[in-house]
């Protein structure tokens, strides 16, 4: 078989070349669409949803390379066998293939990973694009002292803009380096785990960059999902209480969700395949010593050991009891905004609960199908839309119903 290094700096040109024609038309395709008339910040917000959108979906692709175990499928970072595409790196792939004929590597797996890569690449660029216009746009406010009055942007807001814009491609600067531990490291679940909640941060971050560029607006969208349905007074009274309901909601959120990358991770979904019992019991034997030890290789435990079946299924009856807590939590948030007048809200996070529950019940069930893992983990991140989206458009609502 042939060995390679895990970090193998060759073809990371021709990948800048290939993020850097898929970004520019992506790019191209968002400014042709707009009209002609909106104002740089107005074009810089469409990019920024665009971005978010794009994210969204890398998170759902880098779960299904996770559950499709495509996560090794080129063996080394930032390309394939030192090559730009499994193309080149064909006869590799080959050898590979014909030592472990079920292992890790074959040409399949290896375009999900590399698909994946550039998929990451080019929302990294994006990133990188909106963060220069951002502050070209406070170079002209502050530096140049020139304020179109179509760029309806003033210099806080202008401040505000790069900053985020620059927190934003510093994590998703983390976040590459966080790929490329996932693959030197052969996949342990602690780095496997910090991947998919970094993407989830990142995901937080676009949201609320795109809410400041365009969240404003009557006509938004993200407007209409926080609108208060009740009169000024209860929308100033219930704004009191608005940040401590929301910030309950998030943390039981982020709790969970890195429970259930420490599910995923260790493939620990199939240790209870009934439910509500599991493996007919309602309190199976369990290691939960040896689930939660963090650093070690996947499937051993920290001694070098194999891991035991009853460490796979504390990990696996942690994270359902988790998810009782966070429906009752969130449902009592839901209850919250829904008496606070955010109706529309309310009622987004009540259905997105109900996903979840079917998916995450589905996937014990049904044992693991490839679909409901994916909506489960999708499920997930709209759940840290909803949430956040929620928490920014508060005190925005509360003014405009004042």
């Amino acid at each position: 078989m042939i060995s390679h290094s895990a970090l193998d700096w060759k073809p990371l040109l021709p990948l800048m070349l290939t993020a850097l024609s898929l970004g520019a038309g992506v790019l191209a395709l968002a400014w042709l669409k707009m009209e002609s008339r909106l104002s740089l910040r107005q074009r810089l917000g469409v990019v920024s949803a665009v971005t978010l959108f794009l994210c969204f979906d890398l998170i759902l692709f880098g779960a299904y390379t996770r559950l499709s175990d495509s996560g090794l499928g080129c063996p080394d970072w930032p390309g394939c066998y030192g090559h730009g595409s499994p193309w080149g790196a064909g006869a590799a792939i080959d050898e590979a293939q014909a030592v472990m004929p079920t292992g890790p590597v074959t040409l399949k797996k290896a375009w999900i990973e590399m698909i994946h890569r550039y998929a990451a690449m080019t929302v990294g660029l994006l990133i990188l694009a909106m963060c220069v216009v951002s502050w070209w746009q406070l170079y002209r406010h502050r530096v140049a002292a020139v304020t179109p009055p179509e760029q309806d942007l003033d210099l806080n807001e202008a401040w505000s803009t790069a900053r985020w814009s620059t927190l934003t491609l510093c994590w998703v600067v983390v976040q590459g380096l966080f790929g490329a531990l996932t693959v030197s490291s052969r996949l342990y679940p602690a780095i496997v785990s910090l991947h998919l909640l970094g993407g989830m941060m990142l995901l937080t971050l676009l949201s609320i960059q795109t809410f400041k560029l365009q969240g404003t607006t009557s006509r938004s969208w993200l407007t209409r999902l926080g609108r208060v349905q009740s009169g000024p007074g209860q929308a100033l009274s219930a704004a009191r209480g608005w940040w401590g309901v929301l910030g309950l909601g998030l943390l039981l959120l982020w709790i969970q969700m890195a429970l259930g990358a420490w599910v995923s991770t260790n493939y620990a979904v199939l240790a209870c395949q009934t439910f509500p019992l599991c493996q007919a019991q309602w309190w199976p034997e369990m290691n939960f010593a040896q689930g939660f030890e963090i650093w070690r290789p996947l499937g051993l435990s920290a001694d070098g050991g194999a891991i035991d079946f009853a460490a796979l299924t504390a990990i696996h009856v942690v994270h359902r009891l988790g998810a009782a807590c966070v429906l009752l939590g969130l449902s009592w948030v839901a209850w919250q905004l829904h008496r606070q007048g955010r109706v529309t809200l309310s009622r987004s996070l009540v259905l997105l609960l109900a996903l979840q529950i079917l998916s995450g019940v589905s996937n014990v069930v049904l044992e693991w199908p490839l679909l409901g893992a994916l909506l489960h983990v999708g499920g997930a991140a709209a759940l840290v839309l909803c949430l956040t989206w929620g928490g920014l458009l508060a005190p925005r609502a509360v003014v405009c119903e004042a």
